[in-house]
C-alpha cells in the first residue's frame, strides 16, 4: 500500500476549551452584561496579542434539567509555557486595570447567580490538503 495511502486524512488544529455556564433564573440580563464587557474585554485583547485565535458564545436554546446555558468557546493553536503565562498573566491585568484579587472577587460575586458546570478541552481536525 502507498505511503501516502496510510495517511491520515486529517491534521491536527486548535485547541477548544468550552466552558459550560448554568445561571439561575432572572439573572440572564446581568450575565449578559458581563459577557458584553469584562470578558468580551479580555477575549479581544488575547486576540490582539494572538493568545487565542478566536472566541465565541453558545446558548442551549433547548435546555433539558441539568444542561448548561451558556457554552463559552475559546480557541487558541498552543499552550503558552510557564514563562508565558507569568508574562500574559501580568499584561492582562496591567490592560484590565484590575489585580487578581479584584478579579477573583468579581468572579465570587458572579458566582452569586452563575455555576461553572465543568469545562472541556477539545482538538479540531483540519482536512489535509
Amino acid at each position: 500500500m502507498p505511503v501516502q495511502a496510510q495517511e491520515y486524512p486529517v491534521v491536527p488544529g486548535d485547541y477548544i476549551t468550552v466552558s459550560m455556564i448554568s445561571v439561575e433564573d432572572g439573572h440572564d440580563l446581568e450575565y449578559a452584561n458581563h459577557l458584553a464587557g469584562m470578558w468580551r474585554k479580555g477575549q479581544d485583547f488575547a486576540v490582539k496579542q494572538g493568545w487565542i485565535t478566536g472566541y465565541e458564545i453558545q446558548t442551549n436554546e433547548n435546555k433539558r434539567p441539568g444542561e448548561p446555558d451558556f457554552f463559552l468557546v475559546t480557541r487558541f493553536a498552543k499552550f503558552a509555557d510557564p514563562a508565558q503565562e507569568e508574562m500574559r498573566e501580568k499584561a492582562y491585568t496591567d490592560f484590565m486595570k484590575s489585580t487578581a484579587a479584584q478579579m477573583q472577587a468579581a468572579s465570587s460575586e458572579r458566582a452569586k447567580y452563575r455555576t461553572l458546570m465543568g469545562t472541556m478541552l477539545l482538538r479540531a481536525w483540519k482536512w489535509r490538503n
